[in-house]
């Protein structure tokens, strides 16, 4: 394996580590604003993908890099699913009294 290789794996590692650490320490109630800062995430995760399947050094790249095109697409739209589903649970359903 190359230098680069293995460097990319120990910061992929490293960033999965601590992301779980943080998610894993929040509150239910900072839930909502958690998952709007992760679908934020998400977006640029799915730059990142467009740029490696763009580049197209391989075909594994390629193929790797659609693959999280795909897979980050997902999140972030189930992100912001579940975030609407959740915001509307917070809305009274009954008209104001004037």
């Amino acid at each position: 394996m190359t230098f680069d290789l293995i460097n990319s794996l120990y910061v992929f590692v490293l960033a999965g580590f601590i992301g779980f650490e943080v998610i894993r320490r929040v509150s239910p109630l900072l839930h909502t604003p958690l998952m709007s800062l992760t679908n934020a995430l998400d977006a640029i995760a799915v730059v990142g993908a467009i740029v490696i399947a763009g580049e197209a050094k391989s075909t594994l790249s390629r193929v790797l890099g659609t693959l999280a095109v795909i897979a980050a697409t997902s999140n972030a739209v189930g992100g912001f699913l579940i975030t609407d589903r959740m915001l509307r649970m917070f809305k009274t359903s009954k008209p104001k009294k004037p």
